[in-house]
């Protein structure tokens, strides 16, 4: 089987995550970006917060919801980790994830044991670490 290209692993990736919040949340978010970056993955999510958390906010118990989220993103990040490894055939060695009840948004970020295997991996951006200056 031919090697997908950069665009076909973010998109699956963004699309599995998506699947993934609506069958564990009961959310469907608005819209998953997904980008890579040689040994990380970025993903976003806008509309991530779920009724429930809006309406503990909404309701004055903003502290509450905030646990509810972290145990949310707590409960979810093993399941990320191992969707994110069956689509690139790479090891994760981490999640770092945290969500915005005042904006909506989740960021996660997956840092990869090496970079996924792709047709065009010149296309994945990669810091010059040689050129990045203080």
């Amino acid at each position: 089987m031919a090697k997908p290209t950069i665009g076909q692993l973010e998109r699956e990736i963004s699309q599995r995550i998506g699947s993934l919040y609506n069958t564990q949340l009961g959310l469907r978010p608005s819209k998953v970006l997904c980008h890579c970056f040689d040994k990380e993955i970025v993903v976003t999510l806008e509309d991530s917060v779920t009724l429930v958390e809006q309406t503990l906010v909404d309701g004055n118990y903003r502290k509450l919801a905030e646990e509810v989220r972290v145990s949310l993103n707590k409960i979810i990040k093993p399941q990320i980790k191992a969707l994110i490894e069956e689509i690139i055939n790479r090891n994760v060695i981490d999640i770092i994830s945290n969500s915005s009840l005042a904006t909506n948004r989740t960021g996660i970020i997956a840092i990869l044991e090496q970079s996924p295997a792709v047709r065009n991996p010149e296309a994945i951006p990669k810091v010059d670490l040689n050129s990045v200056s203080d």
